[in-house]
């Protein structure tokens, strides 16, 4: 969103693997502990502002810019509507999966299961959005930009082991190649630099 509006932003690393998102500075900023977060030192009035929460941030930085988010009626709400899907549901989805897939102490084949299922679920629900649209909110918004990055890292592997239960992903892979196209994309997906 920052490269896609042009706003200037300074990256801060928090190392969770030595627990810096623990470090009181940081939780002044972000209660829960976890990142993203941002601090905006030209906030409403003038004033500094803390946001923790992809979405809240999206969402302040859509107000602040006029950008992405439509300012009203339906383009809005179905807007709005797909970015709560990915909070509620395509985010912890695919982040529990890759939890128990990828970190568990143990395979533990029931939480396995139980959340690739719902993945593969909420898979064939985006797929068949994306067959009726270009974008998940109809144009453009940070409903693409909250689901892409959860969905893009999974998808291959989950094609490979689900796909033909939705659809092979053709949709979610054209748009995909959408987002890829765009320049603010693939430097924000670059952020931090990798080295």
């Amino acid at each position: 969103m920052l490269e896609e509006c042009g706003l200037p932003y300074e990256v801060k690393l928090i190392n969770i693997g030595n627990k810096e998102q623990f470090d009181p500075a940081f939780l002044k900023i972000s209660p829960n502990n976890r990142i993203p977060a941002i601090v905006d030192p030209d906030g409403p009035g003038g004033k500094p502002i803390a946001l923790m929460e992809s979405a809240a941030i999206l969402i302040y930085l859509a107000d602040k810019t006029g950008k992405f988010l439509a300012p009203e009626g339906e383009p809005r709400y179905r807007q709005l509507e797909w970015a709560m899907w990915q909070m509620g549901n395509i985010g912890p989805m695919i982040g529990q999966l890759g939890h128990f897939i990828n970190s568990a102490p143990e395979q533990i084949p029931y939480a396995i299961g139980r959340y690739l299922d719902e993945t593969v679920r909420l898979l064939r629900i985006l797929n068949d959005r994306l067959g009726e649209v270009d974008y998940v909110g109809g144009d453009y918004s940070i409903a693409d930009m909250l689901i892409y990055p959860w969905v893009k890292p999974a998808l291959v592997r989950l094609i490979d082991m689900k796909g033909d239960e939705f659809g092979g992903g053709k949709n979610i892979l054209s748009w995909n190649a959408r987002l890829e196209d765009r320049p603010a994309v693939q430097k924000g997906m670059n952020v931090p630099p990798s080295d």
